[in-house]
């Protein structure tokens, strides 16, 4: 077996009584910057609700498939997951799919879809009917930062890739595969390549880590 290794970034759930405890661990200027691009979408007049998957109705479900459907219609693309499943998975009484929706007024303008484990929030698609400032970052990322917290999850799993997300107290985290090739000479040709991948990675994480908003422990003298 040969291992790969990414990074993603992930939100660890330090205990926070609420968000602005959580916000109140960032450095100065990097709390200010966050709290300008909350206030930012509350001035447009933005409100979110927090709601399992079995709580909305079919009407509801076919607007969050059109929001969804939308992202990757800008793209040309079909998107990965139908109408049909959305109705069906997504409505049952037992579904892990949580939503974050944002309404201007009476009307669904955003929404992130994500699934809810144990004690680790998963994410996200998203969608949006049209472009806010800083409606992206609010809906996948501090509205999933404050259901963790009020829900009492360790953990916010956001999706792959997203330097961004260190702005909003994503931490850079190293993650692991390991992969078997029955050929050996494609085998060692692979292993050579991911020797020296998993070194970048290990420079990458380290670099990325520098760039956390928190505040750095003062070393004592």
């Amino acid at each position: 077996m040969v291992e790969r290794n990414d990074v993603q970034f992930h939100w660890r759930n330090a205990g926070y009584a609420d968000f602005t405890a959580f916000v109140a661990t960032f450095s100065s200027d990097k709390r200010k910057k966050l709290l300008r691009e909350r206030r930012r979408v509350a001035e447009a007049g933005i409100r979110f609700q927090h709601r399992a998957g079995h709580e909305l109705d079919e009407a509801e479900w076919l607007r969050v498939y059109r929001l969804y459907a939308s992202t990757y219609a800008e793209r040309g693309q079909a998107p990965y997951l139908t109408r049909e499943f959305f109705l069906d998975y997504g409505r049952r009484p037992d579904t892990a799919v949580r939503l974050v929706l944002a309404y201007e007024g009476t009307v669904m303008v955003a929404v992130a879809i994500l699934l809810r484990g144990q004690d680790t929030l998963y994410g996200r698609h998203w969608g949006a009917a049209d472009r806010y400032n800083g409606l992206h970052f609010e809906t996948c990322y501090h509205q999933g930062i404050e259901y963790c917290i009020g829900e009492g999850l360790a953990h916010f799993d956001a999706g792959a890739q997203g330097e961004h997300k260190l702005a909003r107290g994503f931490v850079p985290e190293i993650t692991r595969s390991v992969h078997w090739l029955a050929d050996e000479r494609l085998f060692d040709a692979v292993a050579d390549h991911l020797d020296r991948e998993r070194a970048w990675v290990g420079e990458r994480e380290a670099l990325l880590e520098a760039h956390v908003p928190y505040r750095r422990a003062v070393p004592e003298a």
